[in-house]
């Protein structure tokens, strides 16, 4: 038997076999986090209950990666297509956190803080050669970066929102002392956005530690020595800290200024 084909098959055997046991279980697992999240009542500030949203999560992501999974094995070699997949994960990446943030029509505003962190880090993979414009290195590069940003923009948007909406006698108080408008709301809601921050950065302080994240598992599941899956973990990491800055940054901003708001 070839070397390739050696390697391919010790990769194989350390993986879950995809199987009936794997559908059980996995079945039985999102079953349980519902359950728990009904049991403990866990909801949202309108008091709807996270279960069902558990529930549909779980069956939105088997379809979906059933989906992506025989998506990938198209798009790989046809550069257009591969651009096309990319455009297809920012808009609804777009889409999920505007409407997460405000749930009105200014939506549209999170491209900027997502775009602004993604697309940077992405020119330079390019540019520099990191990373070849081929499907099965973008995508999982991109698709990383691009959810990134999508909890950081979720997290900060929401948190800054909050705060203003709790905190909006000290911007009243802020604006009577001559403050702009701008200013007011920034000093407000700038330490409840960099919260959204702290998720990254403790994954980072501990990578080793106490995690270990998902791409150095799957490099070496590929096959990969330790050396190289940490080298291109440690990659990621530095890359989504980089991302999350400047969504965060730019999202509080569109919230100081009035562009994301509730109604």
């Amino acid at each position: 038997m070839p070397a390739a084909d050696v390697s391919q098959l010790a990769a194989d055997s350390t993986l879950l076999p995809v199987n009936a046991t794997l559908g059980a279980v996995l079945a039985v697992l999102l079953v349980a986090a519902a359950g728990i999240a009904a049991l403990a009542r866990l909801a949202d500030g309108t008091g709807r209950g996270y279960h069902r949203s558990v529930a549909v999560a779980g069956l939105r992501a088997a379809v979906q990666l059933a989906a992506v999974s025989f998506l990938i094995g198209w798009v790989v070699h046809e550069v257009p297509l591969l651009l096309s997949f990319i455009a297809l994960m920012f808009a609804v990446a777009v889409r999920t956190a505007g409407r997460r943030i405000t749930g009105n029509r200014t939506w549209w505003w999170a491209v900027v803080p997502i775009a602004a962190g993604v697309l940077p880090v992405v020119a330079v993979l390019l540019l520099t050669g990191l990373v070849p414009l081929e499907g099965i290195a973008l995508i999982p590069v991109t698709g990383i970066l691009i959810g990134g940003a999508l909890t950081a923009t979720v997290l900060g948007g929401r948190r800054a929102l909050d705060e203003l909406r709790t905190r909006h006698g000290e911007v009243e108080a802020g604006m009577a002392l001559g403050l702009l408008d701008r200013d007011a709301r920034l000093e407000v809601a700038r330490p409840a956005a960099s919260d959204a921050l702290l998720p990254g950065l403790d994954q980072t302080r501990t990578v080793g530690l106490v995690t270990l994240p998902g791409a150095f598992v799957g490099m070496l599941l590929g096959g990969a020595s330790p050396m190289v899956a940490g080298a291109v973990q440690l990659f990621v990491l530095v890359a989504l800290m980089m991302v999350q800055a400047v969504a965060v940054a730019l999202v509080l901003e569109l919230v100081a200024r009035g562009r994301l708001h509730r109604d």
